[in-house]
């Protein structure tokens, strides 16, 4: 890949971008929307040879999940583009205005940030999603997918260019410049070295994937990150809880679909109600998970195995949980912040002091009472598409929608002040 024609290529196109109006970019979107529509036969048959292979290769089943693609989820993709496109353009918004005491008079306003690169695994979707919060807010974007699958993602990149550049000779305007997929070479990860130190040429870097690919870009680049965290997320039952709203909570959280950042890798119990609770969860988990329990919780468990230290503050992202007794809502609170990823957390109470007291203490970018973490979502949340979850503090938190995309300029009016 050369690094520099590409960087160039993109930046000429987010210049572009950033001079198209609202309407322009929504009738590309619609555009590419349509094409992902028509195209969905050839999309889906990429797909199966990504699958094909990862089968193959002895890949487990929580991540051929994720690099799935099927008739239902290529459904979902365009409606959470077309969200995408019904909402309000960022860019020019003015976040603030004032006027100085020698007249001055200065706005802030919303502004793209330039080039972004998307460093992810094995999700296709995220191909579309980066695209189309990246285009709507004026921004061009690197796609550096995983080679498990790089068919499907190079199958979508060239529906989605084909279709901006059928919009390139009309009013809307297309820029199909304005995406770039990295060619992905197994086992040689060169490019993402280039990618992590092209200062002056990619404006910001979001790593999406597991532990490993997230600290590899955060340890080692030289451009502005935005770290989307892997997910180790906790589910408290307090002593207060409603048993069965929590069993249902908990089957929900963990099972509906284990392999996604935002499904629960621990569930903590109050040492109050553990003796009844634990049995009615495992009696409804109903064998699906396998269980690494404490050596109080394994007490109460007809089937667990003794939870090891590595357990605690593990991210499986399969149908496996670490259960753990807690003696008060603080002991979990802590226990939480010491092994969490920032992510997403929730307890189960009745008691409105532990929720408020819960929701104020955890450090998390989402924090639920008496909900299931798995809400955690950039579609859930009304956003349409996200680019992740952001586990860190600065710019963006939680799911990043099209805002995280932005940042500000202020805008000064004089008439022939000086100073």
């Amino acid at each position: 890949m050369n690094l520099d024609s590409v960087c160039e290529s993109l930046r000429k196109a987010s210049r572009i971008l950033e001079g198209l109006s609202a309407q322009q970019k929504n009738e590309c979107l619609n555009q590419v929307a349509k094409a992902l529509d028509e195209n969905r036969a050839s999309i889906i048959a990429a797909n199966k040879i990504d699958v094909d292979a990862a089968r193959k290769n002895g890949v487990s089943d929580s991540i051929i999940d994720r690099l799935t693609l099927n008739d239902s989820r290529i459904d979902g993709i365009i409606e959470g583009l077309r969200s995408v496109i019904s909402q309000t353009d960022p860019i020019g918004e003015e976040t603030g205005g004032w006027k100085t005491p020698n007249g001055l008079t200065i706005r802030q306003v919303r502004v793209p940030l330039g080039v972004v690169a998307i460093i992810y695994e094995n999700r296709p979707n995220v191909t579309v999603d980066a695209f189309c919060l990246a285009y709507k807010s004026g921004n061009a974007i690197l796609l550096r997918g995983s080679s498990s699958s790089y068919n499907s993602n190079l199958e979508i990149v060239r529906v989605i260019k084909q279709a901006l550049a059928g919009c390139a000779n009309t009013p809307a305007c297309g820029v199909p410049e304005a995406i770039e997929l990295v060619e992905v070479k197994e086992h040689d990860h060169s490019d993402v070295d280039q990618i992590l130190n092209a200062v002056g040429k990619i404006d910001v870097c979001l790593p999406r994937g597991g532990k490993k690919l997230i600290q590899n870009v955060v340890m080692n680049a030289r451009v502005p990150v935005i770290e989307t965290g892997s997910g180790v997320c906790h589910l408290f039952i307090d002593e207060s809880a409603n048993l069965e709203t929590a069993v249902k909570i908990a089957e929900n959280a963990k099972i509906q679909r284990p392999s996604v950042c935002n499904a629960v890798e621990c569930i903590l119990v109050h040492s109050a109600v553990a003796s009844k609770f634990l049995p009615m969860m495992e009696e409804k988990f109903a064998g699906r998970v396998k269980f690494h329990a404490d050596e109080r919780a394994v007490k109460f468990l007809k089937n667990a195995v003794p939870a090891t230290e590595e357990d605690f503050g593990n991210e499986y992202l399969d149908y496996e949980c670490c259960v753990k007794i807690a003696d008060s809502v603080e002991d979990a609170i802590e226990y939480i912040n010491a092994h969490n990823t920032k992510h997403s957390e929730s307890i189960v109470t009745e008691s409105r002091a532990n929720a408020r007291l819960f929701q104020a203490k955890i450090d998390a970018s989402c924090v639920y009472v008496n909900a299931s973490t798995r809400f955690t979502d950039g579609g859930e949340f009304g956003f349409g598409a996200e680019l992740g979850i952001s586990t860190q503090k600065l710019h963006a938190r939680g799911p990043m929608g099209i805002k995280a995309l932005t940042t500000t300029k202020y805008l000064i009016d004089g008439e022939g002040q000086v100073r």
